[in-house]
């Protein structure tokens, strides 16, 4: 795998590139060779970055943040800043995380989490790594297209929707991807293909998953490669981008049926049912045999509607323009196995699985406006075009939150939440439900009270009962009082039960 940088070094970064790339648009700004961001990019990072940590931070405040995902994630990295391997609780009784999704990268955060032990420490990385992606996309669209253009894109890109929900639905690992996709995809849009196999490389250990977009990166390497002057150059890059590929790929094979079921209690990879046919009960779950698999990768990965409304505003902010990029083949992985899967969370526009189309997306409308060499008044319809579809998807998704007076007040259930929860000693074993776990998890062995892996016979119970019944999971609001009165019997006593909150003591 770390053949291929050394291959592509010899390769002049001009001469990859198509001849009308070799002439600087009009407005265009050619840099000094290793000139960084300029001080407005950093501006603009920094403005993000505090969107980000204010949404993130305030909807953990506001106890709106989740045992599935943000406890487990939580548990993993304190695992690490502990000393050994990565361990949840919410997931079962010192359930492997390693065994769940293959992520050695978040032992990185385990530093942070010494300096602060808190659900906090992930969401405040979490924010400064997708901010920081930002910055070589505006600079490379800098390069290519003028400071106008480079600070349209990176607010675009900042404040797109894939990104919202993603930071707007707790901490995941993709959050590490997303800058070295961003630094990739710019170093191979401006030919420079040592650079960009050198920072897909580390995608591998972000998620079993990345391995595919490596792989996709690649094949775009090699095909770029293939076209520098002469024979041996083109062999090289063909050879480098095609090893590349092969190396991605391989990584993913051997996560998903090697690593990951050797490490999982039930000896397998989970994820693989939902690409089975039966696991989510979706759409596509249509039987087994050829006949299925065919439907899934036809006419599964338009039907239901929800994919193709998802599709539809994956490509919208670029005003389609991504489409005429060699850029976007690097999505299909991602958009495929999502549209195979029989869980229906990965077909639409919530939670995070938008997250690292984003960087790729945007990466390949750069590319598509710089190819095109539109006038400069073309350029600035495209840019005005794209800024108002995003301005328009804005107020739907999780930024449009902060525009609303509730997301800046505090319910008083909060305080008396945290008023209780710090009655239950640190290193307690607990029980808790789904919003209250997070708060937990940085000083207690907590797991969700109603999830049937939660380890039995806590010391301790907490349980919010006042929450709104839509949102009451994994038990409804009937099934949970009715195991509240079966806890009670079984020898649990009530040491508090104010505002909806029930905590119980075994002791």
């Amino acid at each position: 795998m770390h053949a291929p940088p050394t291959d592509v070094a010899a390769l002049p970064p001009q001469q990859s590139d198509e001849p009308a790339r070799t002439t600087p648009r009009p407005s265009a700004e050619p840099l000094e060779k290793g000139a960084g961001p300029a001080w407005w990019m950093w501006a603009m990072a920094s403005g993000l970055f505090l969107v980000y940590m204010l949404l993130s931070l305030r909807t953990h405040e506001r106890l709106l943040s989740h045992s599935f995902d943000l406890a487990i994630f939580e548990q993993a990295v304190r695992s690490y800043a502990e000393g050994h391997l990565p361990v949840s609780e919410v997931k079962g009784p010192d359930f492997p995380v390693l065994g769940d999704h293959f992520s050695p990268v978040l032992v990185t955060l385990a530093p942070l989490y010494w300096l602060w032990p808190s659900a906090r420490t992930l969401l405040v990385a979490q924010a400064a790594l997708i901010a920081v992606s930002v910055l070589p996309l505006a600079q490379w669209a800098r390069r290519a297209l003028g400071s106008a253009a480079a600070l349209v894109i990176g607010l675009c890109y900042g404040l797109s929707w894939g990104i919202a929900s993603a930071v707007g639905f707790d901490f995941h690992e993709w959050a590490f991807a997303v800058p070295l996709l961003a630094c990739s995809l710019a170093a191979l849009g401006e030919g420079r293909l040592r650079a960009a196999a050198l920072w897909s490389l580390p995608l591998v250990l972000v998620k079993e998953d990345m391995g595919l977009t490596v792989a996709a990166i690649g094949l775009v390497i090699a095909w770029q490669g293939s076209r520098g002057s002469g024979w041996r150059t083109g062999w090289r890059g063909r050879r480098a981008g095609i090893a590349l590929a092969a190396g991605g790929a391989v990584c993913t094979v051997l996560a998903m049926l090697v690593w990951l079921p050797a490490l999982n209690p039930n000896g397998s990879y989970f994820y693989a049912a939902f690409l089975g046919g039966g696991a989510g009960g979706g759409a596509g779950a249509a039987g087994g045999g050829f006949g299925a698999l065919l439907q899934k990768v036809t006419i599964g990965l338009v039907t239901p509607e929800t994919k193709v409304a998802t599709l539809a505003l994956l490509l919208a902010p670029t005003l389609f323009l991504a489409l005429r990029s060699p850029l976007v083949l690097i999505a299909l992985p991602t958009v495929l196995w999502r549209g195979v899967s029989d869980y229906q969370s990965h077909w639409g526009t919530a939670f995070q699985y938008s997250l690292t189309l984003m960087p790729i997306l945007f990466a390949a409308f750069i590319d598509a406006l710089h190819r095109r060499g539109t006038t400069a008044a073309g350029l600035r319809r495209y840019l005005a075009g794209a800024a108002g579809i995003c301005a328009l998807l804005l107020p739907s998704h999780a930024f449009g939150q902060m525009l609303q007076p509730p997301f800046w007040g505090t319910d008083p259930r909060v305080a008396v939440a945290h008023r209780l929860m710090d009655r239950i000693p640190d290193g307690a074993r607990v029980q808790a439900s789904d919003y209250l776990v997070p708060h937990l998890a940085d000083r207690t062995s907590v797991s969700l009270y109603g999830w049937a892996d939660s380890r039995p016979d806590p010391e301790w119970i907490m349980v919010d009962t006042g929450v709104a019944p839509q949102l009451h999971w994994p038990l409804s609001p009937v099934a949970e009082a009715i195991s509240l009165n079966q806890v009670r019997q079984r020898g649990y006593r009530t040491v508090a039960e104010e505002s909806g909150f029930v905590l119980l003591s075994r002791t």
